[in-house]
């Protein structure tokens, strides 16, 4: 685990977060939050995915009004997911005549750049920042180029254009987003906001402009920092960019808290964000979700796809296990399997696994070598090698987890 630059913690609703703390999933939904119906079953949705967090629009009177009920169900239903109230423009009045909504959601998210100009911004956010003193609750001052405070950047452009060297526009946004970031953060605390209970974004949708934002805001601070690269895109592009953005962040040990931003897609589930999250974490070694696969992508020395399907097989039962495994086999998540298909790297790899296959490629004898913790175990061959594994596995995971099990 890389250590975080971020020595703060605060608690979201039961939910640790900062200092030494596991970094924490969040996502968003995208119903109408007046669509009580359709708001609850997709934040149940992003629930069972793995979202520890989970952020609903309040951008009206029906959102505010149907925040309560939403929350109750849920409660009553037994998800305990702590609710963000993301607001914009006119937050400070939701927030303020709607009661039960700012008493009952877990964090307020308050975007800095649309708060109002002038004296009505430092009026709009000092009242919503009442609210959540009034109310203990923690906010996230969250800045995005898309609507950063054009007040602070025409400012800030301005002194810059006066100097004998001028920093480049893209300098001048990222100067403007740190600035806007850590000054409305201060502007919270001397209203008596505590530290630890702010955490902070400087979202952007540039992947190397979103990392030096990051970089210049965690040397000047210690806050706790929620990452994401807004406005990701959709398919293979958001995903690969979200997740090149975030890695290097991580692993610089910058942030407490990310989101992957993904476009919708039809037939795709909104889970596909909280997908991308849980994979990442667990690529990089920061927290466990599900058994890893580890699986070949085959080349001209496997002529047979039959590891693609035992590869697609494994992971399949993973899927439809995982929550019962949780219960039953504690630990089940760190477990590592191997499905290989030739030679040159199957062995390798499959002792390396806590259990193993390599499959026969081109010219290969026609059998199936099984490693369990490093060692040879059996070698299977025939017309039911993926029945033989999925018995193998199972025997495996009752035996080495279900000691853990106290009756």
């Amino acid at each position: 685990m890389i250590k975080q630059r971020q020595t703060l913690s605060a608690n979201i609703g039961g939910v640790l977060m900062g200092s030494d703390h596991p970094i924490v999933i969040q996502s968003m939904t995208n119903t109408p939050t007046r669509n009580i119906a359709d708001t609850i079953a997709q934040i149940k949705e992003l629930a069972d995915a793995g979202s520890e967090l989970v952020r609903i629009t309040v951008n009206d009177m029906e959102a505010a009004d149907a925040v309560p009920e939403i929350i109750k169900t849920l409660r009553k239903d037994g998800y305990k997911t702590p609710i963000i109230g993301d607001f914009h423009y006119n937050g400070h009045i939701l927030l303020t005549k709607q009661k039960e909504c700012a008493r009952l959601l877990d964090k307020y998210r308050i975007n800095p750049g649309n708060v109002g100009k002038g004296e009505k911004h430092d009026d709009n956010f000092a009242q919503m920042i009442q609210v959540a003193i009034d109310n203990n609750k923690p906010v996230r001052i969250g800045v995005n180029w898309g609507s950063l405070d054009q007040d602070l950047f025409t400012q800030m452009m301005a002194e810059n254009a006066a100097l004998s060297k001028p920093k480049s526009f893209k300098e001048v946004v990222i100067n403007a987003m740190v600035e806007s970031a850590i000054s409305n953060t201060e502007m919270a605390i001397k209203l008596g906001q505590p530290k630890d209970k702010i955490i902070v974004s400087v979202k952007m949708s540039e992947i190397q402009d979103m990392l030096k934002a990051y970089q210049t805001l965690a040397a000047k601070t210690d806050y706790i920092l929620h990452l994401g690269l807004t406005e990701a895109g959709a398919n293979v592009k958001g995903i690969a960019s979200s997740a090149a953005a975030l890695a290097i962040l991580l692993q610089q040990g910058i942030g407490n808290t990310i989101r992957v931003s993904l476009t919708p897609e039809p037939g795709v589930p909104r889970s596909r964000e909280v997908e991308v999250c849980t994979n990442l974490l667990q690529t990089m070694d920061f927290r466990y979700f599900r058994p890893t696969v580890t699986s070949c992508p085959g080349c001209g020395r496997t002529d047979s796809d039959y590891f693609v399907h035992l590869a697609k097989d494994v992971n399949d039962h993973i899927d439809e296990m995982i929550q019962k495994w949780r219960v039953t086999y504690p630990g089940i998540e760190q477990l590592k399997i191997a499905v290989m298909g030739c030679v040159v790297n199957g062995p390798g790899e499959s002792k390396y696994a806590n259990i193993g296959i390599s499959l026969p490629g081109i010219r290969e004898t026609p059998t199936a070598p099984v490693y369990i913790d490093g060692k040879l175990h059996c070698t299977l061959k025939g017309d039911h090698i993926t029945e033989e594994f999925m018995a193998l596995l199972e025997n495996y995971i009752k035996t080495r987890y279900g000691k853990a099990v106290t009756v």
